[in-house]
């Protein structure tokens, strides 16, 4: 049961990193080189559907990891915070940011700088998750 576990838990970890590296390297360069106006309307479209993909596997990712980390006595806690670390910076700064990009409440002069904190904060997400994953490979 445990190895069933640590193996979805790693794969779903594994699936989240490679998706917010995706984002970092593709998604992240692409929006920052739009204008102002194209980015707004893009991420009006493309917001929603990002949230849609990115909620649930975060969420899936800290249940798992937290599972995983109790079913194992432990072994696996680093992982569970890694995780849990994920997610409250979420709450910490992208749910704002997010939201500001959604209603537009940010000026056009101040969307370069909004974007440079946005990947800072996404990186920092991106390196957690990919030592979740690693502790989580080796354990």
């Amino acid at each position: 049961m445990i190895d069933i576990l640590t193996t979805l838990t790693t794969a779903v970890i594994g699936l989240y990193a490679g998706s917010l590296l995706t984002e970092a390297m593709i998604l992240v360069p692409f929006w920052r080189g739009m204008s102002a106006d194209d980015f707004f309307e893009g991420h009006g479209q493309m917001g929603p559907s990002l949230f849609r993909y990115f909620a649930p596997l975060t969420v899936l990712a800290v249940i798992l990891s937290i599972v995983t980390a109790v079913v194992s006595g432990g072994r696996h806690i680093w992982v569970a915070g890694l995780c849990l670390t994920a997610l409250a910076i979420f709450f910490i700064y992208f749910k704002k940011a997010n939201q500001s990009f959604a209603d537009h409440s940010l000026s056009h002069d101040a969307l370069p700088a909004e974007l440079a904190r946005w990947q800072t904060w996404h990186w920092i997400r991106t390196i957690i998750i990919i030592a979740a994953l690693l502790l989580s490979v080796s354990a």
